[in-house]
């Protein structure tokens, strides 16, 4: 076996290996550790001597350190006898089982930030370590935040299936952790949501991978060199991967003809039209328009409403958008900006200026607030 084709096999098969224990009744942070030191054994012995089955001797290996485990405890004497033969293999082996084992990392008595970590350990194969430096904390801190995901879920088990909107909310706060770090946090999310899509056919899983496909293809074009934010009317249209916009359509165009729409699939369609068009100007800002009306139709979300703004003000202009800003609540994130954003257009210069400096005082991000800081500066010093 190629030293270059090992670990994208053991990312592959850890998931699948940790839920094959957990089905036998092992319990999840023993059964977590077990695989890790089966992966380090396959790390020693694959490239010289590669088994028939890798999946299979996964299993056989991580179940006989996990029984070593059991039998190193206090409750020895009770557990031993049920776990001293090691099960025989069946068919429900070889089945992939990351769907439920994505569903128990997701569980609703996790907090976002511990099911992210514990997802992406899991389900996503990364190291501790890894995951550390994309959400760039120290490793100790994420070892002990999914330590305690870990004891969180150890007495849930399996049940019954879990809460699909939950999962896919995950896989969308992974997505958006962005591309900071040794990981690309976002390119992960696409590949766990591109493997749900292989194991349900609910719509609103292809709208969110469809949302992640076309919001990826302009990730070159968000920042400048220096890292500088660029709004979406300034960016350089032709960076945008023309082949993942194409796919992020099609997936897109499939989900919406099972005729169940969800929040995901009117999140992507207003992302696929604003990939669509050729120039800013061309943008069909009444299509975005009626498809805000849609999204908000089916969840209530500030964050929706305050975009819904945006749209209805390039279509009926700066002063029907700011009567309606007044109707938001003041302290949501961007409403200052945004209404900075159609003062200037109103015509009031000097009061967007304050207002871009207000936004920047509040932005949540370096980025953002240095990109407020310029706007606020244009105004001022033209």
């Amino acid at each position: 076996m190629s030293p270059d084709e090992l670990p994208e096999l053991l990312k592959l098969l850890g998931p699948q290996v940790l839920r094959v224990l957990v089905r036998r009744g092992a319990d999840f942070a023993a059964a977590e550790d077990a695989v890790q030191e089966a992966l380090v054994s396959a790390v020693q012995h694959w490239p010289d001597d590669a088994p028939a089955e890798p999946k299979g001797w996964l299993v056989s290996v991580a179940w006989r350190k996990y029984v070593d485990m059991v039998r190193g405890q206090d409750a020895r004497r009770r557990r031993e006898e049920r776990f001293h033969d090691e099960p025989p293999s069946g068919a429900t082996e070889n089945v992939d089982d990351s769907l439920e084992l994505l569903f128990l990392c997701c569980h609703p008595d996790l907090t976002p930030s511990a099911a992210i970590a514990l997802t992406l350990r899991a389900v996503g194969g990364l190291t501790t370590r890894q995951i550390a430096l994309a959400h760039l904390v120290p490793e100790a801190t994420m070892a002990q935040r999914i330590s305690r995901a870990k004891r969180t879920i150890a007495d849930r088990g399996l049940g019954a299936p879990g809460d699909l909107g939950r999962v896919l909310k995950v896989l969308y706060l992974i997505f958006n952790e962005g591309y900071g770090g040794s990981v690309d946090l976002a390119a992960e999310a696409i590949r766990l949501t591109r493997q749900l899509t292989e194991e349900t056919s609910d719509p609103e899983v292809g709208g969110l991978l469809a949302l992640m496909l076309l919001h990826d293809a302009r990730r070159t074009s968000r920042r400048t060199a220096s890292g500088d934010l660029v709004p979406l009317a300034e960016q350089d249209r032709s960076s945008w991967d023309t082949d993942l916009i194409a796919e992020g359509v099609t997936v897109l165009q499939s989900a919406l003809a099972l005729d169940r729409l969800g929040e995901y699939q009117a999140q992507a369609a207003i992302a696929a039209l604003h990939a669509d068009a050729p120039t800013a100007d061309e943008t069909d800002w009444p299509q975005i328009l009626e498809w805000y009306d849609e999204l908000l139709r089916l969840v209530d979300s500030p964050v929706a409403a305050l975009n819904r703004v945006v749209a209805l003000g390039e279509v009926d202009g700066p002063l029907v958008a700011l009567k309606a800003l007044d109707a938001l609540p003041a302290d949501l994130p961007r409403h200052t900006a945004v209404r900075a954003h159609f003062t200037e257009r109103a015509g009031s210069l000097e009061v967007a200026a304050s207002l871009y400096a207000e936004a920047a005082a509040l932005a949540t991000s370096i980025a953002e607030r240095d990109h407020l800081v310029r706007q606020a500066a244009r105004l001022r010093h033209p």
